[in-house]
């Protein structure tokens, strides 16, 4: 166990020692034989500082812990190692040692939710193991753009994690132990909670692992195609990506209509049905929209009979009308995301077709090699004048052929 003095204490809590002080005379910090602080009363000091910055009193938390209502024992858990306490090196340090811009460094407190920090504070522990892979990046050369994109991705993707498996937490354990008068920090401090954080971590990486198996095993089929056909022994025929956008009829009346509950409701009962039927035709949901959803489709053929199948499922489930839109063309990802024009149209076309209808450009039509193939009718409706979208557009209803 790492012993500090009181003023290592304090800096490493990211408190001034007056600070530390009124924790200690309040009764809330009780420093070791020879006035030593670890890193649990670190960890005490800067959860106390969180408490008072939310509003409340030093006072009144001191007095609920010497009656016993409220303690901080459970922050003694293994699990609250990742509570990290502040290093001795500073982001402008770091970047001098390192060889890595202080920008970049300096990107990995903001990505993780902080407040955005200067060059010479202290960097975080924590933060330590981040720096070390964007070291080796730069390292091997690789452009600071890139670099700082998968950062932000990274970290906005495990902050709404980290944000619903909180809620989930609260729901599931604070406010019943609430509700049968238990003392809510005990509930953060058994064996049971041990046992459920390290099968999340375990499970959280098992569900990585399996994403990048996904998505490597797009960039190993990729790489091969390229050099077969460089060699002259793979014809790959070009199919342009499409993107989709389903879009549910009524959503916002519904919701004022029947409230928030059915809402959430709806939202659920939405999501695996889409989900499901885009991912089994090589399609993955991109964004959530609130009264609708964006998807991507390598190919615009699947992509159809996904649309097709999202909107009889919509109906199936008794939930308001679906209407969906695709276009096919050159797209951008970057963080995460898809833009372009093609994106763009995409939903235009999804905002003009009625409900239950799916409706597809010409450029869906030509990518699409036999509309036999697919089991649907493309029928055409004529140019139509898109909000947006300069020039008319020849879109299609598409139907299945039953």
């Amino acid at each position: 166990m790492t012993d500090y003095s009181r003023a290592e204490a304090a800096e490493r809590a990211g408190i001034g020692l007056d600070e530390l002080n009124r924790l200690v005379e309040a009764g809330i910090l009780h420093p070791d034989e020879g006035d030593a602080f670890s890193r649990g009363h670190v960890r005490r000091a800067s959860i106390v500082q969180s408490l008072t910055a939310a509003g409340i009193p030093l006072e009144g938390l001191a007095a609920a812990m010497r009656r016993g209502d409220l303690s901080l024992d459970f922050v003694e858990s293994p699990i609250y190692d990742r509570f990290s306490s502040l290093s001795d090196v500073t982001f402008r340090e770091q970047s001098e040692r390192s060889g890595v811009p202080v920008e970049l460094l300096l990107l990995i407190r903001e990505a993780s939710g902080f407040a955005p920090a200067e060059a010479d504070d202290r960097m975080r522990e924590g933060e330590l193991p981040i720096a070390d892979f964007i070291q080796i990046q730069v390292g091997a050369g690789f452009n600071p753009l890139s670099i700082e994109r998968l950062i932000r991705v990274q970290g906005d993707s495990l902050r709404r994690m980290a944000d619903s498996e909180a809620e989930w937490w609260r729901v599931e354990m604070v406010e019943p132990a609430l509700k049968a008068g238990r003392s809510p920090d005990a509930e953060s401090a058994g064996e049971f909670s041990a046992q459920l954080s390290g099968l999340a971590e375990t499970a959280i990486m098992a569900m990585y692992h399996l994403h990048q198996t996904r998505s490597w095993t797009g960039n190993i089929i990729s790489g091969f195609e390229s050099v077969l056909a460089a060699a002259g022994l793979h014809s790959r025929l070009e199919h342009p990506p499409a993107m989709c956008f389903l879009d549910i009829t009524g959503y916002t009346r519904l919701t004022q209509e029947r409230g928030d509950e059915a809402a959430a409701a709806l939202a659920a009962t939405l999501r695996r049905l889409v989900q499901r039927a885009s991912v089994q035709h090589g399609g993955r949901p991109v964004k959530w929209l609130g009264d609708g959803v964006m998807f991507h489709f390598p190919d615009p053929g699947p992509g159809v009979v996904a649309a097709l199948e999202m909107v009889d499922g919509v109906a199936d489930a008794g939930l308001p009308p679906a209407h969906v839109g695709l276009h096919a063309g050159p797209i951008i990802f970057q963080e995460g995301d898809y833009y372009g024009q093609t994106v763009n149209v995409a939903s235009r076309i999804a905002e003009y077709a009625r409900p239950s209808e799916v409706l597809v450009s010409q450029a869906v039509v030509d990518a699409v090699a036999a509309a036999d193939a697919l089991g649907a009718t493309f029928t055409s409706i004529g140019p139509v004048e898109l909000k947006g979208v300069a020039g008319a557009m020849g879109l299609y209803a598409v139907r299945r052929d039953s």
